[in-house]
């Protein structure tokens, strides 16, 4: 059972940007499940766990389940059983995304028959999927091997959903700066007046119906007491849109918003991309067929989906992809996100007969 796996992982705590501890608690699972191969899983350069398995000639399969959560280091990530659902619960901050995937996906490894493999098949513990980790390690490995990638799947999401069209993501942190001041002697500028007036005016920004279009500002701060006046103010700013024509646009609007509010206060502004996820094509009629007839049978019907997850990052190169969920449960997210047990076993056989039927009939 998947299980087995899930709760060590789920209670060794992996921050974006954070990751080294799972990342090396993976790396000796996986390693320890294929020594009787000679194999091994390895660390890239930037923290990722890649295991290389069957034949060394032709393009991968890429299976990949990312080790982030979003919650910081501090966080209790310990997980318990909730007796009072029927069936019972597995509660706690990140064991659903992604501790569900990532030990699903070791499940998985641990009943692969080696022999079975006629195709190069990869399977990665990636870091860098969440907030600003901007699809880290999913883009430094399709940038570095993406010749020999035949298809990406990032192993992601809840049971029964394909991620099938990329969300494009824009991020910037803006910083608006100013003089500042004691609050009575002086008369300077207040980098917080111009942040709130920037706020009100980005929220102003008219978004098209069609396609769907997001803008947020996640979070602000600035000022150093009740009775200065603020030199420093900066917002993160999330833009989001599923055609990359629209996101550039509402990119330009917002940039142009900023810059116009940081003029009309006598304020310097910074502005500093911190994301960027790509929108585009994840030419994946095909690999959606195999996962639909993976699940015919299993009671499981795959309804497809959009959204941000380290399948856009295949996008630029013409690969393949999608993000395929292996596991049932709710509240991502937050301290009290949960999962139903019994739903991570039918997740692995969902990818089971995924790969096996993909070795049949490859995409390349």
């Amino acid at each position: 059972m998947p299980l087995q796996y899930l709760k060590t992982i789920a209670q060794t705590a992996a921050p974006t940007f954070e990751e080294s501890a799972r990342a090396k608690l993976i790396a000796q699972l996986w390693t320890q499940l294929t020594h009787t191969w000679g194999r091994s899983a390895t660390l890239d350069d930037v923290g990722n766990v890649q295991l290389r398995l069957g034949p060394p000639v032709g393009k991968a399969l890429v299976l990949a389940a990312h080790l982030d959560t979003v919650f910081a280091a501090a966080t209790d990530v310990s997980v318990r059983i909730d007796e009072s659902q029927k069936p019972s619960r597995w509660v706690g901050p990140g064991c659903g995304d992604n501790s569900s995937s990532l030990a699903v996906l070791t499940a998985f490894l641990r009943d692969l028959e080696l022999h079975g493999l006629r195709r190069p098949l990869w399977l990665v513990a990636n870091v860098g999927e969440e907030g600003l980790g901007d699809l880290l390690g999913a883009k430094a490995l399709l940038a570095q091997e993406n010749p020999n990638i035949g298809a990406f799947v990032a192993v992601d999401g809840y049971l029964g959903l394909a991620v099938t069209q990329p969300v494009g993501v824009r991020r910037y942190r803006a910083s608006f700066h100013t003089a500042g001041g004691h609050s009575w002697g002086e008369r300077t500028p207040s980098a917080i007046r111009a942040l709130a007036q920037a706020i009100t005016a980005l929220y102003n920004i008219p978004l098209p119906s069609y396609p769907r279009s997001t803008l947020n500002v996640g979070t602000v701060e600035g000022g150093t007491s009740v009775n200065s006046i603020p030199a420093k103010a900066s917002l993160l700013l999330d833009l989001r849109s599923l055609e990359g024509e629209a996101l550039a646009t509402l990119e330009h609007q917002a940039k142009s918003c900023l810059e116009a509010v940081a003029d009309a206060h006598g304020a310097r502004l910074e502005l500093e991309r911190v994301g960027d996820r790509p929108a585009g094509d994840l030419n994946n009629t095909q690999l959606l067929k195999l996962v639909r007839q993976a699940a015919q049978g299993t009671g499981l019907e795959i309804k497809t989906t959009s959204s941000s997850t380290d399948a856009n990052a295949a996008a630029p190169y013409g690969i393949p992809a999608l993000a395929l969920g292996v596991y049932l449960g709710g509240n991502a997210h937050r301290l009290d996100e949960w999962i139903a047990p019994a739903s991570l076993e039918r997740g692995k056989g969902l990818l089971e007969r995924f790969v096996a039927l993909y070795q049949r009939f490859p995409l390349e």
